[in-house]
């Protein structure tokens, strides 16, 4: 058998290490679930309302994967999008975000749950601290007018270079979003944020580009997506992440997922095979970073850059930039030796110290064991990591 088709199993096996486990999924969806219900039961405060729930974030776009650590939480973010006519001319960000408040704590306080809800600047925090360590961040937002939405075609046109269907489905799931560092967010205003998580997921499927990975019909709750099967894309961006967070673990300075996402989505060249899609997007992922700003800009919203705060005081002082460009690095010589050696042991190492993952020797001596003359003993990965990580990190 080809030595590729023995070094995808190894992939594949690291992959069913990092999906989150069929309980952890259920339970997420069952929570999803039971709040869309409640926003939509019959003595809501948006009874008569059209309201729409939706998942967004990397368990919309089947990406998430789990924490190395079991201290650590699952999230799920999602919207909750409410659409009133001319809302803007009629009530503030403030009073949006203290409706959909108002609504998470009667939730809270009928479902027991303990943690007080916790407000962040953009989004509400709704923590379950049962079995699953989970909370759930919704964003209240609104549809985005009309008026405003030619506006923000022109720019997509002007920026991007995508086919009309494309264009006109993002256009159409765009949202305004609150924020409490705006100076306009306790006053009456048309200028609020513009968002578009519903039109990166429609973005990001057209470059998956393989199988049929759609969304199940719309209704007023977004089922949480299925992936039957994960796209090559998909399963490739589990593993960088996976990597990422070995590396930097939770330290500040970590790259984010959202930089990650987008640049393997840009890099990916429509492979259908793992091995050589991974190798790929390490070696032309760097070259969707722009010399200036916007350096990654997000491309369902050409004003925003996801790399915005590599400039501030704070990024420059966590040196986000540096610490993006050596992570890249590092993966490519740790994936380069995992793929390229010969040895089930070295192979061993490799998984342990830069991916935390274990797996059963026997599946790696029938993948690197390839020929009798090439076993021999390993007490120490090759030396050749780039600086400053060096090679335990």
């Amino acid at each position: 058998m080809p030595e590729t088709i023995y070094k995808k199993g190894v992939l594949e096996e690291m992959i069913e290490q990092l999906d989150l486990p069929e309980y952890v999924v259920e339970k997420t969806i069952q929570r999803y679930k039971s709040l869309g219900e409640w926003f939509n039961r019959e003595n809501s405060t948006f009874k008569d309302v059209d309201i729409n729930i939706f998942p967004q974030g990397s368990f919309a776009l089947g990406t998430t994967i789990k924490p190395i650590s079991e201290q650590e939480e699952y999230d799920l973010d999602m919207g909750c999008k409410i659409n009133i006519p001319n809302f803007k001319s009629l009530f503030t960000q403030k009073q949006l975000k203290e409706m959909v408040g108002t609504e998470l704590e009667s939730y809270r306080v009928a479902k027991g749950i303990k943690q007080e809800l916790e407000e962040k600047h953009r989004c509400w925090r709704l923590e379950y601290m049962d079995e699953i360590k989970f909370h759930l961040d919704i964003v209240p937002c609104i549809p985005l007018n009309i008026d405003k939405q030619s506006v923000y075609k022109k720019q997509l046109e002007d920026t991007f270079n995508y086919e009309q269907s494309l264009k006109k489905s993002v256009v159409d799931v765009a949202i305004n979003i609150t924020d409490d560092r705006l100076d306009n967010y306790s006053i009456i205003s048309q200028d609020w944020n513009i968002s578009n998580p519903e039109g990166y997921l429609k973005w990001f499927e057209n470059r998956m580009a393989t199988g049929d990975f759609g969304l199940y019909n719309r209704s007023s709750i977004t089922p949480v997506p299925i992936y039957s099967r994960k796209a090559i894309l998909q399963r490739c961006i589990q593993l960088l992440k996976r990597h990422r967070d070995n590396m930097f673990g939770e330290d500040d300075s970590k790259p984010i997922s959202i930089i990650i996402t987008t640049l393997a989505a840009r890099a990916y060249n429509g492979e259908l095979n793992l091995e050589e899609a991974l190798i790929n997007l390490l070696e032309n992922m760097p070259t969707y970073i722009n010399p200036s700003t916007p350096r990654v800009p997000n491309p369902v919203n050409p004003n925003e850059d996801f790399t915005d705060r590599w400039d501030t005081l704070e990024g420059e002082k966590l040196d986000l930039e540096g610490n993006f460009k050596n992570w890249l690095l590092q993966a490519k010589v740790d994936f380069n030796n995992l793929l390229k050696t010969e040895n089930y042991e070295t192979a061993s190492l490799i998984l342990n110290n830069k991916f935390s993952l274990n797996i059963d020797n026997s599946i790696l001596n029938k993948t690197y064991n390839l020929k009798s003359d090439k076993q021999r003993s390993v007490t120490s990965l090759p030396i050749n990591p780039p600086k400053p990580w060096g090679d335990a990190y």
